[in-house]
């Protein structure tokens, strides 16, 4: 086959090799196909996953690319074939060819690596179902960036522009992938629980047929070890992050809205056009004239962390002002920017605060006031106001402060109704287990084992800059704009701002 050349971003270019290096026979991936003999292994095998509905047009033409480059059996369409059953499947094979002694199988699953191509929802989706095999060694994933906000990809360096769809793009991407470094990552599980109602519903109500993934709330059966008598539990996970507030009720108008109209979201720019207007029209730049204070998380939720493994519960004090709070643990959030950011010395002496590794058992907790508190991300040293960093967290909704509030996990929001009596609705987030994730040259996201991610010392510290308090805020608002360093992304155009 033949071999090609790639670019990594104006950083050079370096042969990856011929395609032989990524392609898997028929028989390691249909059960019912003849053995062949192969003189070498392949170096970097891979199974690609595409969901040809994400990215307007551009998942169909990838897929198209995919096949025309490696074996056609080992690309899939999330539309019409499910990853757990295609990954099931597969690794049944392993144990079967392994049990008959073929050295192909062997060494193909040890170095068998994933791409999936889709929004931050698909890549969930199938890092979802990687997790429940618990595999001795799991596929490290690579992602694709073909959604809205392409977090996932963002923070391990793949970008978050929807990418080219020809062949020498693909093979370009097939380069990178061979290149890229293993990092562990953790996942947060989330447990729902509330009494069966008298009246009125209280499962999720989302938006659109979310997927069969991990990421989304799924109600527990009878038979479950979760299941409680009496109470509806629901169950489910995340790999970036969970939010509540106002960020969520506007993206669950988005998602509304692409359901209603999908026609009119097929490109990117336009995508993130709407959703900056979505903003404006349900008043997140001025919720104090549009919202009721009901609508700030502490008049919603009581909230209890466990900072570390087998610690007490603390209540969690929330300003007052907050009205969105999210629990992050990828150093992406809306598009790219880090809500945490990097705690300078002062932080880490005075409240234990550190930087936003992604293997550490902890999950950092980031409220925000208003769309305009958001744009201080847009600064140097810009964050949110920085909460806590937990092992666990707890948030228990009382009667009383509203009806329902908006909540999302890694991309995908809903509307939960809040208790209409005097029971109590409690959302419980806690460490689960770690995937693996492949990294690109230009990772964000920090490992504690990797000696490769950069120093959270130096430059990026912001003790300077903090406007963690009231009143600091306050008067920075008032500066805020002025600055010379105050700049939209390249890749918003202002006119859909307007």
């Amino acid at each position: 086959m033949d071999g090609c050349a790639i670019s990594t971003n104006g950083s050079g270019s370096k042969s990856c090799g011929p395609l032989s290096d990524y392609h898997i026979p028929d028989y390691i991936l249909k059960p019912d196909s003849e053995p062949v003999i192969i003189d070498n292994a392949p170096i970097c095998p891979v199974v690609v996953f595409i969901n040809s509905r994400s990215g307007g047009q551009l998942g169909s033409g990838l897929i198209k690319s995919y096949r025309e480059v490696l074996n056609e059996a080992q690309v899939f369409d999330l539309s019409e074939e499910s990853p757990d059953k295609v990954l099931h499947r597969l690794y049944a094979n392993f144990q079967r060819l392994k049990s008959n002694g073929d050295p192909l199988a062997i060494q193909i699953e040890k170095s068998l690596r994933l791409i999936v191509a889709g929004g931050d929802g698909t890549a969930s989706w199938l890092l979802g179902v990687v997790s429940d095999l618990k595999l001795m060694h799991s596929p490290p994933v690579a992602t694709v960036p073909l959604g809205t906000g392409n977090n996932l990809p963002f923070s391990f360096g793949w970008g978050k522009k929807n990418p080219a769809t020809d062949k020498e793009a693909v093979k370009s991407f097939l380069g990178l992938v061979k290149e890229a470094r293993e990092m562990s990552i953790d996942s947060w599980h989330i447990i729902m629980r509330m009494r069966v109602p008298q009246e009125g519903p209280c499962d999720p109500i989302a938006p659109l047929e979310l997927p069969h993934s991990l990421h989304a709330f799924h109600r527990v059966t009878g038979a479950d070890e979760l299941n409680v008598e009496g109470y509806h539990t629901f169950r489910g996970g995340f790999w970036n992050y969970f939010s509540m507030g106002m960020d969520a009720q506007v993206s669950y108008g988005f998602h509304s809205e692409r359901k209603k109209n999908p026609e009119k979201f097929k490109n990117q720019l336009t995508n993130q056009g709407t959703y900056a207007k979505l903003g404006l029209k349900q008043g997140w730049f001025a919720p104090s004239l549009t919202h009721s204070s009901s609508r700030n998380i502490s008049q919603l939720a009581k909230v209890k962390i466990m900072k570390r493994p087998g610690a007490k519960w603390e209540e969690l004090k929330i300003p007052s002002s907050i009205r969105s709070i999210i629990c992050l643990n990828l150093p992406s959030f809306s598009g790219g920017f880090n809500p945490w950011g990097t705690p300078g010395t002062r932080k880490k002496q005075d409240r234990d605060l550190t930087a936003p590794y992604v293997d550490d058992g902890l999950i950092e907790v980031v409220g925000f006031r208003d769309a305009w508190h958001g744009l201080v991300l847009l600064a140097p040293n810009g964050h949110g106001t920085r909460l806590a960093q937990a092992h666990r967290i707890r948030f228990e909704f009382h009667k009383g402060a509203a009806d329902h509030t908006f909540m999302r996990v890694d991309g995908e929001p809903w509307k939960q109704p809040l208790p209409s009596n005097d029971e109590t609705v409690v959302v419980e987030i806690s460490h689960l287990r770690q995937v693996t994730m492949l990294a690109n040259g230009h990772c964000k996201s920090k490992s504690v084992e990797d000696p490769m991610t950069p120093s959270s010392h130096g430059h990026e510290n912001d003790d300077s800059d903090s406007l963690e308090d009231e009143d600091e805020w306050k008067e920075g608002r008032k500066k805020f704009g002025a600055a010379d360093t105050f700049k939209l992304p390249d890749e918003v155009d202002i006119a859909h701002l307007s």
